[in-house]
């Protein structure tokens, strides 16, 4: 038989059938394997150096070589071993095996090319994303991590939008050093918010050490600074109004250009002792004044806890007031699109606005009432609201850890907070009650 066809490989014998291409003597033969169950295989046929016939299995048939060789592609891949044969190899096999392992190799050494390449390649792009600039910096951090805060990060971005990235923003990430961090609080500190700049300090740390976790650089440049340095030691506040100024406060709110909310906030902040972000996140649907009830969610509780506080009749006029201010709102303490609360720091900045020095060389409305909520005990926050309505409980005789309840304070130590389950509901309620009472009569004279 002179040459193998298609037309033969497609043939079904009714038994195993070989075919053979013609070939001179001392070159090897070219064969096929035709099985009655379609199976259709190519062979190398040599006789080896002990003089034994081998057969070399060349590959599968497949007319359009998707799942196996072409008829073509089986014999020039015969050919080459035949060639192989007659330049003197009579153990094609391991010669085979021998050229498959060089190949391999070959192919190793081009992965390990690769590879290294690729580490070339991850090193550069980590070198460029070093030259991040700290505003590129600081939006990745905030998309990562600062989204997860409960206001999605609005906080820290409006403090770095106003302090941090005017003084570093156009800086690339890799070339911050520790002088250019300083330069940011001591800006702060010439301004006298030294509690702002500890917290803006700890805040840019956290940014580096974010960086450095990611490889974007190597060393956190607010590492070497220590955070004492920034302001000086903290200092614990403690600030408590006393009875007399109390008064004094009800005198002067009137007369103070407040908001009508923001003089309510504060009769509220000092009647239940709640945080002022928690007022000022407050809904009405939270609020039940028939039942005097105000329910904290606990989205909205520092812990993550709910918090139900029980009105006197003194915090429920002062919500009665606000509710007159808010009309229909969802909010207790809407914005000016009433789409949300106001911002937590709204009554904070009024009332710092009116406990400071005049304005000098001017007389503006500001600037007149600059020291209209000064007290004789000097400048208090609305935290120290909070502060003075718990002591004010103590001092009417209230357990003390009753009015850490009523702090929705979470108990240090572990073995009570997991074995004593009181509740102590009407004993917080009596402590609400008492303190309403007792700021009824400090405040007789207001409004």
């Amino acid at each position: 038989m002179a040459t193998i066809t298609d037309k033969q490989m497609s043939s079904k014998p009714n038994k195993a059938t070989w075919l053979i291409e013609d070939a001179p003597r001392g070159c090897g033969r070219f064969m096929a394997r035709l099985r009655p169950n379609g199976e259709r295989l190519f062979y190398f046929r040599y006789t080896d150096a002990a003089g034994e016939r081998v057969f070399l299995p060349v590959g599968i048939y497949d007319p359009n070589g998707v799942d196996g060789l072409t008829l073509k592609e089986a014999r020039t891949k015969a050919g080459e071993w035949s060639r192989l044969y007659q330049s003197g190899s009579r153990n094609l096999r391991e010669c085979l095996e021998a050229k498959v392992a060089a190949r391999i190799a070959t192919q190793d050494a081009e992965l390990a090319r690769l590879a290294a390449e690729k580490v070339a390649v991850e090193t550069e792009l980590n070198r460029q994303a070093a030259r991040k600039s700290v505003t590129e910096l600081f939006e990745h951090w905030a998309k990562i991590d600062l989204v997860n805060r409960k206001d999605g990060g609005a906080e820290v971005r409006r403090m770095f939008e106003k302090d941090v990235l005017p003084f570093l923003g156009k800086f690339a990430v890799v070339d911050v050093k520790k002088g250019h961090i300083t330069e940011v609080t001591d800006a702060l500190l010439a301004r006298g918010v030294n509690r702002m700049a500890k917290l803006i300090f700890s805040l840019m740390r956290q940014m580096f050490r974010f960086a450095v976790d990611r490889d974007l650089i190597e060393h956190d440049p607010s590492a070497s600074i220590r955070k004492a340095k920034i302001g000086g030691k903290d200092v614990e506040r403690d600030r408590v109004l006393s009875d007399d100024e109390i008064s004094s406060l009800a005198k002067q709110a009137p007369d103070a250009g407040l908001l009508i909310t923001t003089e309510t906030a504060i009769w509220i902040a000092l009647s239940t002792c709640c945080r002022i972000g928690e007022l000022l996140s407050a809904r009405w649907e939270h609020i039940d004044l028939e039942q005097r009830t105000w329910l904290i969610p606990a989205e909205h509780s520092k812990n993550g806890k709910p918090h139900m506080v029980s009105l006197s009749g003194f915090a429920v006029n002062q919500f009665k007031r606000a509710q007159v201010v808010s009309g229909n709102s969802t909010w207790c303490y809407p914005n000016t699109g009433d789409n949300g609360p106001v911002c937590s720091k709204t009554v904070t900045k009024q009332l710092g606005d009116r406990q400071r020095q005049p304005d000098q060389g001017t007389m503006s409305r500001r600037s007149a009432k600059a020291q209209s909520l000064l007290l004789t005990g000097g400048k208090w926050t609305p935290h120290d609201l909070r502060r003075t309505g718990a002591t004010l409980m103590t001092a009417l005789g209230v357990l003390p850890e009753v009015a850490e309840r009523c702090l929705n304070h979470t108990e240090e130590n572990k073995v009570k907070r997991i074995y004593q389950r009181h509740s102590y509901v009407n004993e917080m309620a009596g402590a609400w009650r008492l303190l309403g009472e007792c700021l009824e009569q400090l405040t007789s004279q207001m409004p």
